[in-house]
């Protein structure tokens, strides 16, 4: 199963709660690409993490694969009691803002419930995933949405454009808190109201009216962000910002292959830089159970 990468198209901070948790309104897709996920039976409980950045994936109880498995067995005892082997592909950036452990743990929650026969409905799924992070209930939805409040406050999006995008990081991680300790202000306006996108172009003018309020105290963290954001404009993104936390920016592009083709140059650039050509799923098709993530246009640095 794709675990797919989680893409912030506009993210507003507009409060803080006294649990010390931020409030938000955000605009959310997810890609074609993403993580890749695979359960099967085994004499034992094992875990393996494979892929680019499989090097970077915490193994043990901060896991949040495993933590998802143990959640499960927790809830649904006995039904969830075979020993599994799990097996991760790691192909998207570790604390990258595109949502990586979430969407990992919400592909887990379904991949064992159906490989335990569990009988469980969308909203008791989601009060789990929540127990495992604010972004989880999203992920488990991998559809186009709004999120509010932590993030838990969803509303999914029946007509949305598939935006074809390319998203690239400098390869260097961001930790989310460090980031939200940098902002200057928490009480923002939240996102401007939203349109009926018929079409890329139309979504791109959109987004200029909105922002991603963790951005600039991203960039003071690593400033290689406006490399990156500059770099996308050049290479004919209609729009260019950076998702959740960063460090990873998107760049929204009127075609596929005018994505691919800017992917292409700046693979040729930047060669130390990960870039993916992908494109956002459409509302119909939401968490994906393909046998193999796709490949084509994706390129990792060469550390």
């Amino acid at each position: 199963m794709i675990a797919p990468a989680k893409v912030n198209l506009a993210l507003h901070v507009t409060g803080r709660r006294v649990d010390g948790y931020h409030l938000l309104d955000s605009l959310v897709a997810f890609s074609s690409h993403g993580d890749l996920l695979e359960v099967e039976g085994g004499a034992e409980d094992d875990f393996f993490v494979s892929g680019h950045f499989a090097a970077h994936v915490p193994i043990g109880e901060t896991n949040l694969v495993t933590r998802a498995r143990d959640l499960l067995r927790e809830t649904f005892g006995e039904r969830a009691g075979a020993p599994v082997h799990l097996h991760l592909e790691k192909n998207l950036p570790v604390a990258s803002g595109i949502g990586g452990g979430s969407a990992d743990a919400a592909a887990a929650l379904r991949l064992l419930v159906r490989h335990w026969q569990i009988d469980v409905d969308e909203v008791a799924l989601a009060e789990l995933g929540l127990r495992l992070g604010a972004d989880v209930p999203m992920c488990l939805s991998s559809k186009p949405l709004l999120a509010r409040g932590i993030g838990e406050a969803l509303e999914e999006l029946p007509h949305f454009p598939a935006l074809p995008l390319v998203l690239v990081n400098p390869n260097i991680p961001l930790s989310t808190p460090d980031v939200f300790s940098g902002l200057e202000r928490r009480d923002n306006a939240p996102l401007p109201a939203l349109d009926t996108f018929p079409d890329t172009a139309s979504a791109a003018k959109w987004l200029e009216a909105a922002r991603n309020d963790l951005e600039e105290p991203a960039c003071r963290l690593v400033p290689q962000i406006r490399d990156v954001l500059g770099a996308l404009g050049e290479a004919g993104a209609l729009a260019a910002r950076m998702s959740g936390s960063g460090a990873t920016c998107f760049g929204v592009f009127g075609s596929s292959h005018k994505a691919r083709q800017a992917a292409s140059v700046l693979e040729a650039r930047h060669p130390d830089w990960f870039v993916l050509a992908t494109q956002t799923t459409a509302p119909e098709h939401g968490q994906t159970e393909h046998s193999q993530i796709e490949h084509d246009h994706a390129h990792y640095a060469r550390a």
